[in-house]
């Protein structure tokens, strides 16, 4: 609590508690750990590719080499973020912290090959081979270890919400004006309906990688190794990590995958938004309670409040998210020629939007888990405003072969109050046969 009042942003202050679980993800440790792990499988996978020089690690190395990723810790990245302090490189100082870790090892399990080794960490690589590996796979587990799940749990509310309250009629509202009446599950389950097909398409999200050396093509490992076809090397070693390989690309992955992904994120938003607003508006037409909580203080000076605080920010946190998004995906697919430096720093602000939508997901459950109809007042308006029903009224007449159908209900309805309501029934009442 104490650190979190220091906290520069949101995240990381006040909503801590909410998006911590985001640390595996976008923290600078996640990044600096994925890295790690990324170059131990490189080597391996280079290993097995039947090198003269590399030849056959033996079975002790294989075993220390895939323990470092597995056992890293704050000291380690604290030691890699020495080394990059120095170096002024992030990447580079991974290479040289495995390195390192390769120097620390017994001589018998290296057994007279350290040089050699240490040689062939991020052999033929640069930089964003790594981290355009590694940034994809924390935003895949991001996506299906956490957030598919909170989204699957919203849309099961919708669909249980709208089956519950099917039956319930309610006045519907175009343009902010009463209009025919409509159920208010039906209204829920068009929440439901939307956000369903965005999820799906989320869900079949393929997330791409780019593994191809300095400029894309693979030179320096063809230079090295012109037999191999480093390729299918490229993206054999992908897909066994779950990811498919973008080629051609330049010295980056041109993101426009990731773009696309977050362009759906961005609808998921704009959907949720939409929810948001409505739920808060029929809120205020007393069209829901909010159920109450004893200690909760909704106004410091009035104290009858019950504020629909949760919707108001989600609303807000999804705004942020999605304009976050928005940037991300317009800015990631620019870069000049074959590459610059932008990409890095707006990578690094994945996980400020994740988190946004984190604590707007979080907290649109829980304003949706506190509501429930107000039945009274949904009968209440429906009465109030009779007129409603010119819409069925001039089309049965329409159905009997009256042309000015239309023409009568609008002169009998466009007089307001109760007067409006009685010159309607008494018309109804006079002609009962033919409507």
């Amino acid at each position: 609590m104490r650190d979190s009042l220091h906290a520069l942003s949101p995240l990381d202050g006040r909503y801590f508690q909410t998006t911590k679980v985001l640390r595996s993800y976008f923290s600078e440790y996640a990044l600096i750990q994925k890295r790690v792990e990324v170059e131990v499988k490189y080597f391996l996978a280079l290993s097995e590719q039947g090198l003269p020089e590399l030849g056959d690690i033996s079975t002790s190395f294989r075993e220390a080499l895939e323990k470092i990723p597995l056992s890293f810790d704050s000291e380690d990245a604290l030691r890699i973020k020495e080394i990059e302090s120095e170096i002024r490189h992030d990447v580079k100082a991974v290479e040289i912290f495995l390195q390192e870790k390769i120097d620390a090892m017994d001589e018998t399990v290296v057994e007279g090959n350290r040089d050699l080794y240490k040689a062939f960490v991020h052999f033929g690589l640069t930089s964003q081979d790594i981290n355009n590996t590694a940034i994809p796979l924390l935003l895949k587990d991001s996506f299906e270890k956490l957030f598919s799940s909170l989204l699957d749990e919203l849309l099961e509310d919708l669909v249980q919400k709208s089956k519950k309250w099917k039956n319930l009629r309610m006045l519907a509202r175009t343009h902010g004006q009463p209009a025919t009446p409509t159920l208010l599950g039906r209204e829920i389950e068009v929440f439901y309906v939307r956000l369903k097909g965005q999820v799906d398409e989320l869900k079949k999200t393929t997330f791409y990688g780019k593994f191809g050396g300095a400029t894309g093509g693979m030179d320096a490992h063809f230079f090295a190794y012109p037999n191999v076809d480093w390729h299918s090397f490229a993206e054999k070693f992908l897909d066994g990590l779950g990811l498919k390989r973008s080629y051609p690309t330049t010295q980056i992955e041109h993101y426009d995958h990731l773009a696309s992904f977050l362009d759906r994120w961005c609808r998921v938003h704009t959907i949720l938004m939409d929810l948001a607003q409505d739920v808060w508006l029929y809120i205020s037409l007393d069209y829901f309670h909010l159920k109450v909580f004893e200690k909760e203080v909704g106004s410091s000076t009035m104290p009858h409040k019950i504020n629909p605080i949760d919707f108001e920010n989600a609303e807000a946190n999804l705004g942020i998210a999605r304009n976050l998004c928005t940037y991300l995906s317009s800015s990631l697919p620019i870069s000049r020629w074959q590459r610059d430096l932008r990409d890095s720093t707006i990578l690094r602000n994945l996980g400020v939007c994740f988190g946004h939508s984190l604590v707007a997901l979080k907290g649109l459950q829980r304003g949706l888990s506190r509501i429930e109809p107000h039945e009274n007042r949904l009968r209440e308006d429906l009465q109030k405003h009779s007129k409603v029903l010119a819409e069925t009224i001039q089309t049965t007449l329409r159905k009997k072969g009256d042309p000015r159908a239309y023409d009568t209900l609008k002169a009998l309805t466009r007089t307001n109050g109760e007067e409006g309501k009685k010159k309607l029934l008494d018309f109804v009442n006079t002609d009962r046969k033919s409507v």
